[in-house]
C-alpha cells in the first residue's frame, strides 16, 4: 500500500474545499472522500487505487433518510447500506431497493458500506485487481486481458474493445429501476444527475466509471415517489446463494391495471458495463397482458444487443430467464 495523507473535514464545504488545496498543493494528486472505505481500502492494499490523500467525511451529517417535499424520500450520501434496507418507508414503498440491498455482500459489509460508496463500487473482474496483468481501466493503454481470458463473470452488454468488466452493485440496480436522482456538489457548485447519466460506459475511456469531477462530493440521493400501485422485486442469480455477486439479476417495478401493464421500469445487473436500464424491455410490457409470452419478448428486447465473449455466452439466455421469472413473481403477488 502507498503511503498516504489522511485529514478530516466537519462539513461539505470544508471537505471538498480541503480536495481542491491538495489537488493544487500536489499537481492534481489523487484524493480521494472516504466514509465506509469497504471497496476502497480493499483496492488500496492490492495497490490498484493510489491516492495521495484520504479526506474522512464520517462527519459532515450526510447519514439521514427523511422525506422528500415531493412525496418521495431524500437518502444521505453516508447512509449505511443495513440502515437504509431496513429502512420502513424503504421497505413499503421502495421494496426492490431493500431486496437488492439485502442480496449482496455480508451483515458486517452492510453495517459499514455507505449508499454513496456503492454508487461508486468498482469492477470485481480479477484482472483490474491483479496489478501484474493489463487492464485499460486501472492503466490505461495496457490492452484487456479478459477479453482473451477469463470472462465467464464479465459483461455482455455495453462493452467495447477496450473493456468487459461488470459493474458490481446490486443496490445500483434497483436505483436505475426506480430512476434515483444523484446530487452531487463541488468547487463549481451544486447539480443534480439523473442515475442513468451517471455511470458511464467504457468505449476508449475504461478508466473513467461517472461523470462525477475531480473534487466532487455525493451528498445525497433522491428517489422519486412511488407510482400509485406499484409492485417492485429484484431477483439475483448467483453461483452460490450468499456473498457471492450476480452472474444476472433483474430490478422491476410494475404497474398493472385490468390485467395488463400500465408502467413498468427495468434494470439488470451482473451482465452490463453499467447497471442496466432496459427501457427496450419496458416498451415491450407497457399496455400489453401480463403474461409469459410478453415477457420473454421483454427479455428478448433486453438482450438483444448483447455480445458475449468466449466463456459468458451463457450469461444471455440467463439474463432473460432471470427477467422473466421476476416478472411473473412481482405480477402474480398476492395484495399485501
Amino acid at each position: 500500500m502507498k503511503i498516504f495523507n489522511l485529514t478530516r473535514a466537519n462539513d461539505p464545504a470544508q471537505a471538498i474545499a480541503a480536495s481542491a488545496k491538495a489537488r493544487t498543493a500536489q499537481q492534481g494528486a489523487d484524493i480521494r472522500f472516504i466514509a465506509g472505505g469497504t471497496t476502497l481500502i480493499d483496492l488500496m492494499k492490492l495497490n490498484v487505487e493510489r491516492p495521495a490523500m484520504l479526506i474522512d467525511i464520517n462527519s459532515l451529517s450526510l447519514d439521514k433518510i427523511e422525506a422528500a417535499p415531493d412525496g418521495g424520500l431524500t437518502i444521505g450520501a453516508g447512509v449505511r447500506n443495513t440502515d437504509l434496507a431496513h429502512h420502513s418507508v424503504v421497505r413499503q414503498n421502495y421494496r426492490v431497493l431493500s431486496e437488492a440491498i439485502l442480496s449482496g455482500a455480508s451483515v458486517q459489509l452492510r453495517n459499514m458500506a455507505t449508499t454513496a460508496g456503492n454508487l461508486l463500487q468498482r469492477t470485481r473482474c480479477m484482472y483490474f485487481r491483479a496489478t501484474d496483468m493489463p487492464c485499460n481501466k486501472r492503466e490505461p493503454g495496457s490492452g484487456c486481458a479478459a477479453i482473451n481470458g477469463a470472462n465467464r463473470s464479465l459483461a455482455v452488454l455495453g462493452t467495447s474493445e477496450h473493456c468487459i468488466a461488470t459493474n458490481p452493485s446490486d443496490m445500483c440496480v434497483a436505483m436505475a429501476a426506480l430512476e434515483a436522482v444523484i446530487h452531487v456538489r463541488g468547487s463549481k457548485g451544486e447539480r443534480a444527475i439523473p442515475f442513468a447519466d451517471f455511470h458511464l460506459l467504457p468505449g476508449d475511456t475504461p478508466q473513467r466509471e461517472t461523470v462525477l469531477e475531480p473534487g466532487d462530493l455525493i451528498t445525497h440521493v433522491t428517489l422519486p415517489p412511488p407510482a400509485p400501485g406499484n409492485r417492485s422485486l429484484y431477483l439475483k442469480l448467483r453461483d452460490r446463494a450468499s456473498y457471492e455477486f450476480a452472474l444476472a439479476s433483474a430490478a422491476v417495478v410494475i404497474t398493472k391495471a385490468d390485467g395488463k401493464i400500465t408502467r413498468a421500469r427495468i434494470a439488470l445487473g451482473g451482465v452490463g458495463t453499467k447497471p442496466w436500464r432496459s427501457m427496450e424491455a419496458e416498451a415491450e410490457l407497457i399496455n400489453h397482458a401480463a403474461t409469459e409470452p410478453v415477457f420473454r419478448k421483454a427479455a428478448d428486447a433486453a438482450l438483444r444487443d448483447a455480445r458475449p465473449q468466449s466463456q459468458n455466452g451463457f450469461k444471455i439466455e440467463l439474463a432473460k430467464r432471470c427477467l422473466v421469472h421476476a416478472l411473473k413473481l412481482v405480477t402474480q403477488a398476492p395484495n399485501d
